[in-house]
């Protein structure tokens, strides 16, 4: 094995806050027209970096603009899908009422606002139902469940992010055998009934950085996010190898991605709504651990061979089962089989990957799919890595290196 590294694409944006100013003085001329004007100012689980910097700024425009902002977590069933989970997963990434000095108002209760033509039922948070106006801010990046002109992002949160436990599982459920394509239509429908005064659009860079803030109108909204999706699968990273006998990874979690392990990077995904194995066309998939931002919410496990005992510990089933029965997705909280060591789980894959020389098994071990600069990869992969100009040797080859317990040894920190 040797630790590699990867050049991504890199925005080079270094003060997030400037970029928020900026991005909101296309909106400078919303202004309210009363001192007591509410807005609901939307947020998600997801660890998007800089979040509580892009939300304070947010919320600093709306208040100088004479609004009374705020926030709403439009998180679905995440966080157990009560008040207080919901609101344990904004303090997470830094936003609680003191820090962004405005309420959060987590409360889970939804109102059914309309039934599309298709027989959609679509439900919104009742606080932000209750406010004068809307924000809704969100990074757009491709879906790992689906593939459409819009995917995840401010349509998506605007329609399932918001409609908490009840208007997610209608969402999941519809979309069974009707695709979620089914967003842009609830989405039209949506910006003719809601008081939307803009939505704030997050892009990243290959490394997970912010590389634009866009604040988009209402009336672009959708033809906007199209091109916005466009923009961020450019921008986006993958492991630069193919056809991979074992990948391992190290952390999954609902801070890294909706299922865990984002499958555009692991190219597997497993669900009702259709079952897809692309590039790294991996065979065997190793998880060793789960995130401590998950929070116990181990969503996801399901799309691994083998785990550890100890990530088996760490989960907290009443979180992990609810997100997956929302999201009709029992599989992603399916436990595989699972060992104490990763010794052991190692030796599992090898058994079960159809090779017969262990030398020849093409292996990428990665930190987690939202870290994929640096990469441990097999001795089989060094032609590949000396013809990729965009990857380089960090270190010498050599063995796996294991403590006296039999786990891996963690990624070098000389490397970061």
């Amino acid at each position: 094995m040797a630790f590699v590294r990867q050049k991504l694409f890199s925005s080079g944006v270094s003060d997030v806050s400037h970029e928020v100013r900026r991005a909101l003085c296309r909106v400078s001329h919303l202004h309210a027209a009363k001192k007591t004007e509410t807005v609901a100012v939307a947020v998600g689980s997801r660890n998007i970096s800089g979040i509580d910097t892009v939300v304070y700024e947010t919320l600093r425009f709306l208040e100088k603009a004479g609004f009374m902002p705020f926030i709403v977590p439009a998180m679905g069933s995440h966080g157990g899908a009560t008040p207080s989970g919901q609101k344990d997963v904004l303090s997470r990434f830094g936003i609680t009422e003191a820090a962004m000095g405005v309420p959060i108002n987590a409360d889970m209760e939804t109102q059914a606002v309309a039934t599309l033509s298709s027989g959609l039922k679509i439900f919104l948070s009742k606080p932000a139902l209750e406010a004068d106006h809307l924000v809704v801010i969100n990074r757009i990046k491709p879906h790992t469940k689906f593939h459409a002109d819009i995917e995840s992002g401010l349509c998506k949160m605007l329609t399932i992010g918001l409609g908490k436990k009840e208007g997610a599982t209608e969402f999941h459920r519809f979309a069974v055998g009707r695709s979620f394509a089914v967003i842009e239509e609830a989405c039209r429908f949506l910006l003719k009934r809601v008081p939307l005064l803009f939505g704030l659009a997050l892009l990243e860079d290959g490394y997970g950085r912010p590389a634009r803030v866009e604040a988009v109108l209402p009336d672009a909204l959708l033809e906007r996010e199209k091109q916005l999706l466009k923009d961020a699968v450019a921008m986006m990273g993958s492991i630069p190898f193919d056809c991979l006998d074992i990948l391992i990874v190290d952390y999954i979690g609902k801070d890294i991605s909706g299922i865990g392990m984002d499958s555009n990077i692991t190219g597997r995904h497993r669900d009702i709504t259709g079952d897809t194995f692309t590039a790294p066309h991996v065979k065997r998939i190793f998880v060793r651990d789960l995130s401590p931002g998950s929070d116990g919410n181990g969503n996801g496990i399901g799309l691994a061979d083998f785990t550890t005992h100890r990530l088996v510990r760490r989960l907290d089933m009443e979180k992990t089962v609810m997100n997956a029965l929302t999201a009709i997705s029992p599989e992603k909280a399916a436990i595989p089989i699972h060992f104490e060591t990763d010794q052991e789980c190692l030796a599992a894959c090898a058994r079960t990957s159809g090779i017969d020389f262990y030398d020849n098994l093409r292996i990428v071990r990665i930190k987690s799919t939202a870290a994929i600069e640096t990469l441990q990869v097999s001795k089989p992969l060094e032609q590949e890595v000396f013809a990729n100009p965009a990857v380089t040797l960090l270190t010498p080859w050599k063995p796996f290196e294991f403590d006296p317990s039999g786990n891996l040894l963690e990624f070098p920190s000389f490397l970061e």
